[in-house]
């Protein structure tokens, strides 16, 4: 084919826009869920804590092995695969009848959804040009965002018209067509398509990142951790999934609980931080391209995460200070929206620095990160219980972020792993 009227690299990154945005309905659905699912199965709020954090503990430790496994395999098996694995996971969430039939279904569907980022990293380092990873990887986390935020209303509104289980039910079906449909259309690498242009194949080949043939091999795990950068972008990372799990996971319990909202009210509110998030996703996306495209590679990736960072920790304190629906929001969206800006950096990093482990590379990151959301999601609870009070949680959040620019300061993306 000589030439399409629309690169073809723009046509996939839709594509893995909408499976993010997939990847956050069928995450998000269960904290929407979370009074009618406490009120017929008799949960707690530490019960449902639990419930949550089970899914980020199999998330977080199936990260690097699903990684390795896109490094070995590709992302054209291993995304289909696990697709139609964690909707399988979503639709019999609807099935649950005890709090152990919960807790291992939400444990396993955590374990399925964990190769999604590890493997898109493959595709973003084998499809897109080094100057444009930035921003491709700012909207396939604002899809993430999206996802979230158009998850709370809808989902609250399918409770009132279907019940919970009935909407567990729909969306894994939604799920289970996205994966086979994957399965059929995505090639592993842009020379192995026959619907893409000659000139726009050439044209990536020439600007993505390289690898010499002797660079083109398995990544031991125990190099990876010898790598003082790794453990920075790992603690980092943590850092920013402490602040962005809890508007996830319990900022819609925490309005709709502490404001006395209804539903759809508490539902909508919920969403603004995550559209947030999304807008830091893009802004911090094309700020990383920007400044690499200036020659300042490792500024790329430290500046927008710093700033990210230093808006994060403005943000969660100031929502100790205020009183009502709308302020809190404000600042809970100016936190996200500063965490979501990490993320493009972060990511970028980790592909600059694995080449072609970048899948093993960015799962171990999101290992780590994921495991700081498992401890976010029980701290929330627990805190509030002993304590009595909101505060301390928003005051651990902005201390991790001021710990993260640290990392930053001295993390240099032009040092590969080797």
């Amino acid at each position: 084919m000589e030439k399409t009227i629309i690169p073809i690299r723009y046509v996939l990154v839709f594509s893995t826009f909408l499976l993010t945005v997939l990847l956050y309905v069928d995450r998000a659905c269960i904290s929407a869920a979370k009074k009618d699912i406490s009120s017929d199965l008799g949960f707690s709020m530490t019960d449902f804590g639990w419930i949550m954090a089970v899914f980020t503990l199999g998330y977080a430790l199936f990260q690097a092995p699903s990684g390795k496994l896109a490094d070995k395999r590709g992302a054209h098996k291993v995304i289909a695969g696990i697709v139609i694995f964690w909707s399988f996971l979503t639709a019999i969430t609807g099935f649950a009848w005890s709090y152990a039939s919960m807790l291992a279904i939400r444990f396993l569907f955590g374990a399925g959804e964990a190769g999604a980022f590890p493997a898109l990293s493959k595709v973003v380092y084998n499809w897109f040009p080094v100057s444009e990873r930035g921003i491709i990887q700012g909207i396939n986390f604002s899809g993430s965002r999206i996802g979230a935020a158009f998850a709370m209303p809808l989902v609250a509104w399918l409770l009132n018209e279907i019940g919970w289980r009935h909407t567990f039910l729909v969306f894994g079906v939604i799920g289970f067509v996205y994966g086979v449909l994957w399965f059929f259309l995505f090639k592993e690498k842009p020379e192995n398509a026959n619907y893409i242009g000659i000139e726009e194949v050439e044209y990536i080949k020439e600007n993505r990142q390289q690898s010499l043939s002797s660079e083109i091999k398995t990544l031991p795990f125990v190099t990876i951790l010898k790598s003082a950068d790794m453990w920075k972008t790992a603690i980092q990372y943590i850092c920013s999934n402490f602040t962005f799990y809890f508007s996830l996971t319990w900022m819609y319990p925490y309005i709709q609980d502490r404001f006395h909202l209804g539903l759809v009210e508490a539902g909508f509110y919920s969403s603004i931080p995550l559209v947030a998030g999304a807008a830091g996703n893009w802004v911090s996306g094309l700020l990383v391209d920007s400044i690499y495209k200036n020659g300042k590679w490792k500024l790329s990736r430290s500046l927008p995460a710093i700033i990210g960072f230093s808006l994060s920790a403005i943000g969660m304190i100031a929502v100790t200070q205020v009183s009502s629906p709308l302020l809190s929001v404000a600042f809970m969206a100016l936190a996200v929206f500063g965490a979501d800006m990490t993320l493009s950096p972060s990511w970028a990093f980790c592909i600059d620095i694995g080449k072609e482990n970048a899948g093993t590379v960015s799962g171990t990151m999101n290992m780590a990160g994921n495991l700081g959301a498992f401890v976010t999601i029980i701290a929330f609870p627990y805190l509030f219980e002993w304590t009595g009070h909101y505060e301390p949680f928003f005051f651990i959040c902005s201390g991790l972020s001021l710990l993260a620019i640290v990392m930053w300061s001295t993390m240099n993306p032009q040092k590969p792993i080797n």
